[in-house]
């Protein structure tokens, strides 16, 4: 039997993500995040949302290009 999907709506989904619709709207359109259109709604997978929340999970030590000037003084 199939697993039963959990369905968002945008403001829901937004509201999980922490962001504005419009900010989800553009991450949908850039093919970053599935949606699914039903008639004149848009619906995202409660999966598809938290998949993409570990997507965008930042890794240790991927950051020093925004503090260059720090590594030279931590000697």
């Amino acid at each position: 039997m199939a697993d039963v999907v959990s369905w968002l709506n945008t403001d829901e989904a937004a509201k999980r993500l922490g962001i504005t619709t419009r900010t989800l709207y553009r991450f949908i359109d850039r093919g970053e995040l599935p949606a699914y259109r039903f008639g004149r709604v848009f619906r995202l997978k409660q999966d598809d949302v938290d998949a993409f929340i570990d997507h965008c999970r930042v890794e240790p030590g991927t950051l020093s290009h925004l503090y260059p000037d720090s590594a030279s003084t931590d000697d």
